[in-house]
């Protein structure tokens, strides 16, 4: 039996990089990614307090593969913090593949926080870079706003929302991932792996229909 869940005070949503580049017609897009776009605006209203993640990397990032000659997309090098995916070219800077999807409509959002921006190191977690040293500052945010309870939804289940849940668990915020509210990319079985990621940490992965609107 699933539990429903209303959302109070100390809940936020944390709805992350729902741009261009990473739906259908983007540079790396998520299969299906644009499908989730209407349900996320549904889901956002049910809450009061709204974070957005942006992708927002500098021309010539490290992720690149065309950062790197001879490399193609989706191969793998080592670098100073671990292995790192290389992906084509997405959400350059100022650039249309950056910029929210049309249909996106959470005009209550009260934080639109931009990450991987740091040109040598490439950032999935809304709360550290890929060296899981460098902050964003995001959890002093929700700390000082009094959020405890994290709900996660967005794009890709296996990368970014995968890794924003797992930090937000460790820094002891409750995680919940709202998973008929994600589409995955699927590298190498990614998305299974984060299946067992989350049932090893105990993050619960639930369907949108569970959420009940904040009164009050």
């Amino acid at each position: 039996m699933t539990d429903n869940f209303t959302i109070g005070e100390h809940d936020a949503l944390l709805v992350v990089d729902i741009q261009n580049d990473f739906c259908p017609g983007g540079s790396l897009a998520v299969p299906r990614g644009d499908e989730i776009v209407p349900l996320i605006n549904t889901l956002a209203g049910n809450f009061p307090h709204v974070v957005l993640t942006q992708d927002w990397h500098p021309r010539g990032h490290l992720s690149f593969a065309s950062s790197h000659p001879g490399k193609q997309p989706f191969q793998t090098i080592e670098v100073a913090y671990g292995t790192q995916v290389l992906w084509p070219d997405h959400c350059v800077q100022g650039t249309t593949g950056a910029a929210f999807r049309d249909d996106l409509h959470i005009p209550h959002a009260e934080l639109v926080l931009r990450k991987g921006y740091h040109r040598e190191i490439d950032s999935y977690s809304a709360f550290y870079e890929n060296d899981r040293k460098t902050a964003t500052g995001l959890t002093g945010y929700l700390r000082e706003r009094g959020f405890t309870r994290i709900f996660l939804a967005g794009l890709a289940f296996d990368f970014c929302v995968r890794y924003s849940a797992d930090d937000a668990h460790r820094e002891g915020f409750e995680a919940v991932v709202i998973e008929d509210a994600c589409r995955s990319i699927d590298v190498d079985g990614s998305a299974d792996a984060t299946k067992d990621l989350f049932r090893s940490l105990g993050i619960r992965c639930l369907p949108a229909g569970v959420i009940s609107k904040h009164i009050g």
